[in-house]
């Protein structure tokens, strides 16, 4: 007979310690998922880097977490949360050291892919920990403090990682987690309780549950667009290597949407989500938002160092008002979506940061930040902060609640894909190629061009939410 789960209250040292744990543990995610675009031109010009080594530096580990975190949740599900929240810790952790240490760009991209594998299998977790370990009087309250204690350290991630990198070096924003995965690794086995979904634990098809075709197929899907746009620029658009990655993209994509289908209700993506007309338009609005989101971080971090002339810390420092009007500001986006529906926000949002775009597209060398450069920091951030929350609210409430989680994940998923697809593809859009970026006339014009194209993806998003996106439906 399984042990039944030990029920945790807020005011408890365990309640605390399982607490600090998930907030820790998806702090090292987020944190390697903003810092290392503030890092790409110090390991770059370290490793002898081109573009498409910068490229594959943040897509690889993008590629591994969206087409993995859906089978990590359901994992956690069956063998237990604690149980692969914490292979995923020291999973992570593993690949962030292997990253610290990597002397070519080939070893380093290999070790973000790995260290998405383990963000994949811990991501899941440390929220669902929370949600099945908390009593029911307490779990809003969980939730509600891991949000935002989540969104200090995403806050503070550019901040510290800018320090170390200027400080010591790039090495060491991956050897932080070191000493973060010790703290959480130690609370989870003092406090967090085990859990899992006895349902399908107790069931001898539970097997059937995970849908390992599915996450591999996707994820060749993923890496085969991915290597073609990357390589597209330095091979040649018909380059073998490159029309031969585009079929093998094709060809598992079509394969991964068969697979989907057959398994019904027990696949990864349940394909039935999608007779929500609501749910696919928000999920398309989702990569269009993140792409420009990706682009733009990609873009702006190596641009403020390479012809600003700014530090890593200066430049983690510029971004920061973003990510903290994002966190005061979402609350309050979301109340307000509530009360009048989500298209005026999802409409009118991606439409001011696109204004934002244009501003900073415009920022040269030797600029002012608080006359050139805050100012489009701002109105970007102002333009996110409208859309992140009610865009969360409004794709739970468009699917039944039984899909609450699949449909999350989902949605958690197809913001990575955006961003990842946006940073394969912007650099063969503007002709960055090689070591342009360190040149700053390229550079310049590169980046110029990639934000005019990442505020036309805004702007795209504003009109199919305008056109399509409409109140939920309530729920009974």
């Amino acid at each position: 007979m399984a042990e039944p789960v030990r029920v945790l209250r807020m005011n408890t040292a365990a309640g605390r310690g399982t607490l600090a744990a998930a907030v820790l543990a998806s702090g090292m995610v987020f944190l390697d998922s903003t810092v290392v675009n503030v890092a790409l031109p110090r390991l770059g010009a370290d490793l002898g880097a081109s573009v498409a080594g910068l490229q594959w530096t943040v897509s690889g580990y993008l590629l591994t977490l969206a087409a993995f975190v859906l089978l990590g949740g359901a994992l956690g599900d069956r063998f237990g949360r604690r149980r692969i929240f914490l292979l995923g810790v020291i999973w992570f952790t593993g690949a962030s050291v292997l990253c610290g240490l990597a002397l070519r760009t080939d070893w380093l991209v290999a070790a973000r892919l790995l260290q998405g594998v383990g963000g994949a299998l811990l991501a899941p977790g440390s929220l669902s920990l929370l949600q099945a370990s908390f009593h029911p009087d307490d779990r809003a309250k969980a939730i509600g403090a891991w949000s935002g204690l989540s969104g200090v350290s995403t806050a503070l991630g550019p901040f510290i990682g800018g320090w170390l990198i200027d400080a010591l070096s790039w090495r060491w924003i991956f050897f932080l987690n070191v000493p973060l995965a010790v703290l959480v690794v130690l609370a989870a086995l003092r406090w967090v309780p085990e859990s899992r979904d006895e349902s399908t634990s107790r069931t001898r098809g539970a097997g059937r549950r995970f849908d390992v075709a599915g996450a591999l197929w996707g994820a060749l899907a993923l890496a085969g667009i991915t290597y073609a746009l990357v390589d597209a620029p330095e091979r040649g658009a018909s380059a073998p290597s490159v029309v031969g990655a585009a079929l093998v993209a094709v060809l598992a994509a079509v394969v991964f949407v068969l697979v989907e289908r057959r398994r019904g209700e027990t696949a990864m993506l349940p394909t039935g989500l999608f007779g929500s007309r609501l749910f696919s338009v928000l999920n398309i609005f989702t990569v269009l938002v993140y792409a420009a989101l990706g682009g733009f971080t990609f873009f702006i971090a190596v641009y403020l160092q390479n012809v600003v002339g700014w530090s890593a810390l200066g430049t983690g420092l510029a971004l920061l008002p973003m990510t903290l009007l994002l966190l005061v500001g979402s609350p309050a986006a979301g109340a307000l979506s509530t009360k009048i529906g989500p298209r005026l926000l999802l409409t009118v949002g991606p439409a001011l940061a696109a204004v934002g775009l244009l501003l900073l597209r415009e920022v040269g060398p030797g600029a002012s930040y608080w006359r050139q450069v805050l100012p489009g920091v701002v109105v970007f951030g102002v333009g996110l902060t409208m859309v992140v929350a009610p865009l969360t609210a409004s794709v739970l409430a468009a699917v039944a609640d039984r899909f609450a989680g699949v449909a999350s994940g989902f949605n958690n998923a197809a913001s990575r894909v955006g961003g990842l697809l946006a940073v394969a593809a912007l650099p063969l859009l503007v002709g960055l190629s090689g070591t342009g970026y360190e040149q700053r006339a390229e550079l310049t014009a590169a980046y110029r061009g990639a934000l005019l194209w990442c505020a036309g993806l805004l702007l795209i998003g504003a009109v199919i939410a305008a056109l399509l996106v409409h109140r939920p439906p309530r729920k009974e």
